[in-house]
């Protein structure tokens, strides 16, 4: 039952159904964004307006879930979102979302879901810019 969320919520992606993927939330849904926490809210409702602008400017959205895991209640999901945005660009997400499950619905959830960043450098480049200062203000 609690896999059966992800798979649900996937399916409600690829169909472009937002009731049925607004259905997958219990009403007292809490999600956080750990990486950005000012992102975090509470309630379908902007699970709602979130869909509605993500089927609006990337029409042909898919999802693909990728690997899950269970853990009593709690459900670790692994996404890949791709599609091509209204100006021809291209849409690829991919990350984890760990979901709580209440029932058949996600109750709470962290998100860690990202766009790619297709960049030049490798992981040298990478953790030198993490722990180089920060420019004095």
């Amino acid at each position: 039952m609690v896999a059966s969320v992800a798979e649900r919520l996937c399916q409600a992606v690829g169909e472009h159904d937002l009731e049925a993927l607004v259905g997958c939330f219990d009403p007292d849904y809490r999600n956080e964004t750990p990486v950005h926490p000012a992102r975090g809210f509470v309630g379908p409702a902007q699970v709602r307006a979130n869909w509605t602008q993500i089927f609006g400017g990337v029409p042909d959205i898919s999802a693909e879930l990728i690997r899950t895991a269970v853990n009593g209640d709690e459900l670790w999901s692994e996404w890949e979102m791709q599609g091509t945005r209204r100006d021809g660009s291209k849409h690829l997400m991919r990350g984890v979302v760990i979901f709580g499950i209440r029932g058949d619905r996600a109750e709470w959830a962290r998100f860690y879901l990202e766009p790619v960043d297709p960049g030049t450098g490798g992981v040298n480049e990478a953790v030198a810019a993490q722990v180089r200062p920060s420019p004095v203000s």
